[in-house]
């Protein structure tokens, strides 16, 4: 199937951010195979893409997707409040519908929004059926994403292992990627964080791990655990030291700035990460307390790092928000930007909106003024899943209702517990 995205304001990010205006950009079986002006659409089903704004899809480096049925439960929480609530008591109550339900609502969400690729950090993994539900609801929405399998509890027991094994085996559709994020040794004993790394590497998954402060990267360098196959979530308060030893292992980071700042985490540590060399990815986290679109993700990021005094352009954020978040997730080769041979992920906004035109800099309005509801066109690997403001292979009304009695049902489940 070959599509011609035509007369398009393209915003490309690879090798640097730049603008071409009245731009085509031809797709053939999902790839882009060309971009230029006054491409030959032969048979190619063309999308008139005059007065809007055309570029790569939205990467979010970490979410819980299973908390979108937990909206803003924990708008004023600090980071203890919300372990406490939201992992401590809400978490428990779900049933496997309920992370199914989540799951779906979380990535149509998403895909509304722009981003086509996300890591779901999935820590709801109470039983084999709320991981194959969580699985499933993935698969079913369309989205391209990174799977991160973590074992319930902190425990190194074989049988935990052996439900990695099984989930990471799963037949899983070409969008999805198994991954395994880690509880410890931040949330859990060392010892189980030594098998997880173990058990990530004999596999060939990508590790993840929520880390801030002393400690993390000291012990995983103790241990000789430290590579390019490590993600750092967060890293607020991370010693130079720490910062240089992920950066000359080849690790990656995934800054959340919005819930961070929000949950006293500490200032994000975009600006230092990158100055260290590490490739730097966004993530929404939870929307708990936080928006569920990238366009505000990027505004924290700016906003946070100008406010401490750095230099961060809004190409770097935008550049961290595709190309670079997708490197995060070792992707760059597939996603990211709009190089010919690259999966056709893109994202199309409405230029002549309210709130968003007039556009004098593209790049400056996508990071400082551009919303979910400038969100035209959305396609994930030549997919058209979102046209036209609309979501058009989506029950979003039978979704919205799963959702909805999910919330309703953990509610209520909470309220007359012990």
């Amino acid at each position: 199937m070959r599509m011609l995205i035509a007369n398009g304001t393209v915003v490309d990010t690879d090798p640097e951010v730049r603008v071409l205006p009245d731009t085509d950009v031809l797709v053939e079986d999902g790839v882009i195979v060309a971009v230029g002006t006054g491409l030959d659409a032969g048979d190619a089903e063309v999308l008139d893409a005059s007065g809007l704004i055309v570029l790569p899809g939205l990467v979010d480096t970490h979410r819980h997707l299973w908390q979108s049925v937990l909206r803003s439960v924990a708008a004023d929480s600090t980071l203890g409040d919300y372990l406490d609530l939201v992992l401590g008591r809400l978490g428990p109550a779900f049933l496997a519908e309920d992370v199914h339900a989540a799951n779906l609502w979380g990535a149509l969400e998403a895909l509304d929004s722009g981003t086509t690729t996300v890591y779901d950090w999935s820590h709801i993994q109470l039983t084999p059926d709320h991981t194959d539900a969580a699985l499933d609801a993935l698969a079913a929405s369309g989205i391209r994403c990174v799977f991160g399998y973590c074992r319930p509890g902190a425990e190194s027991d074989p049988r935990q292992q052996a439900e990695v094994r099984r989930a990471a085996a799963r037949s899983l559709p070409s969008l999805v990627t198994p991954a395994l994020a880690a509880l410890g040794p931040v949330f859990g004993p060392e010892e189980a964080a030594g098998a997880d790394w173990r058990l990530a590497r004999e596999l060939g998954l990508q590790v993840s791990v929520h880390a801030t402060g002393v400690g993390t990267v000291e012990w995983l360098h103790r241990e000789g655990l430290l590579g390019p196959d490590v993600m750092f979530v967060h890293g607020n308060g991370f010693t130079d030291e720490a910062m240089r030893r992920v950066a000359d292992s080849g690790g990656v980071a995934s800054v959340a700035p919005a819930i961070e700042s929000q949950m006293g985490h500490g200032l994000p540590e975009t600006g230092r990460f990158r100055g260290f060399g590490v490739t730097t990815g966004l993530g929404v986290d939870t929307v708990t307390a936080a928006p569920s679109d990238m366009f505000a993700v990027m505004r924290a990021a700016f906003a946070a790092e100008r406010g401490r005094g750095g230099s961060l352009t809004a190409a770097e954020v935008l550049r961290m928000a595709t190309v670079e978040g997708a490197a995060v997730l070792g992707m760059d080769d597939r996603i990211g930007s709009l190089r010919p041979g690259k999966q056709a992920d893109l994202v199309m906004l409405r230029a002549g909106d309210l709130g968003l035109a007039p556009v004098h800099d593209p790049v400056g309005a996508v990071v400082t003024a551009a919303g979910p509801a400038n969100v035209d066109t959305v396609l994930v690997a030549g997919r058209v899943v979102k046209r036209d403001g609309r979501l058009p292979h989506a029950d979003t009304r039978g979704a919205l209702d799963l959702v909805s009695r999910s919330a309703a049902r953990i509610a209520r489940a909470v309220a007359v517990a012990p």
